[in-house]
């Protein structure tokens, strides 16, 4: 019953952080939820420690460097595609 409860909350945790990359980049949920992916992968920190992350960012204005690099990285990068 423990590992059901910590997924449903791992899970509203991801599901807000794609809220919150779809209002910053004006991207679509799937886009917001591969740019967290992206942000997971690149800078080897686990997908919901990520989320986490943007979801005090979101509140406070605090994210490590590594992760708002690799978001601004995301982000123009979708921005060049969108252009073509």
């Amino acid at each position: 019953m423990d590992q059901l409860k910590h997924a449903v909350r791992s899970h509203a945790v991801i599901d807000q952080a794609i809220g919150v990359v779809l209002t910053v980049g004006r991207l679509t949920p799937e886009e917001a939820w591969d740019v967290l992916r992206e942000m997971s992968m690149r800078t080897n920190i686990k997908l919901r420690t990520v989320a986490e992350h943007l979801l005090t960012w979101a509140q406070a204005g605090d994210l490590p460097s590594a992760l708002h690099t690799e978001l601004e990285r995301q982000l123009t990068l979708r921005e060049t595609i969108a252009a073509r």
